[in-house]
């Protein structure tokens, strides 16, 4: 577990780890907010090209992970498409979406940017592009409106009354919103446990991180996942 540069903690997880017996590429993982609670998206950055199997394992990594680790029971995992209807977007998500279809327990079906904060999954698969830029995007967003919402309050007296009255629903928001609720960014794939906590967490995320990462250990995430996957590859 480390808050040190992201690409570092990856590759050094992936040269003393190694891979997982199954896994094709390792996903980076990370939580959005919704109006429901969270969704877990991935890969936000690991892997900038995949392959329509690549997806089909995030999938099923993501799953096992909310379940064990966060008892999130029989999550639904939606993938990240240009619209819902199963025959949209590029060939890699619509030969994911057949791959899915078939072996992911729980998939919902394609889903839209615009639906991922509504909750409509609790687990969402894209490439690491993709993710990576929603990830920082949605960052940024965020920045910005409490950014103009702190600049707008102190205008005149009214307004600073007004963001007082405001005080307690703003900083439960805040709080919700907040990166260190889940702590760090788990690393799936890898044969071992790594999470990769923000650069600017303090001791809540990181306390948050400890106990993912126990959790990981405890429901044994790792062995769920080869056996599913070996499942998968049977064909049973």
């Amino acid at each position: 577990m480390s808050a040190g540069n992201t690409g570092a903690v990856m590759a050094f997880s992936l040269l003393t780890l190694g891979m997982l017996k199954g896994v094709k590429r390792p996903a980076l993982a990370a939580f959005f907010p919704t109006k429901k609670g969270f969704t877990l998206v991935l890969d936000v950055g690991a892997n900038a090209d995949c392959k329509p199997l690549h997806l089909f394992q995030f999938g099923v990594m993501g799953s096992l992970y909310v379940s064990n680790v966060l008892s999130i029971e029989n999550p639904k995992v939606g993938l990240l498409s240009l619209g819902e209807e199963s025959s949209k977007g590029k060939e890699l998500t619509t030969q994911a979406f057949l791959l899915l279809k078939e072996g992911c327990p729980n998939f919902s079906g394609s889903i839209e940017g615009c639906t991922i904060l509504d909750g409509k999954a609790d687990v969402v698969v894209c490439d690491g592009f993709v993710g990576n830029a929603i990830l920082k995007f949605g960052e940024s967003v965020f920045s910005m409106a409490m950014e103009e919402l702190r600049r707008e309050a102190g205008r005149s007296s009214l307004t600073r009354f007004g963001a007082l009255l405001l005080a307690p629903a703003l900083r439960s928001l805040v709080s919700r919103m907040s990166y260190e609720e889940y702590g760090g960014a788990p690393l799936l794939g890898v044969d071992g446990v790594s999470v990769v906590c923000h650069g600017r967490s303090g001791p809540r995320a990181i306390k948050s991180a400890i106990w993912a990462a126990k959790r990981f250990c405890e429901e044994k995430v790792n062995e769920r996942i080869s056996e599913r996957l070996e499942w998968s590859e049977r064909g049973d």
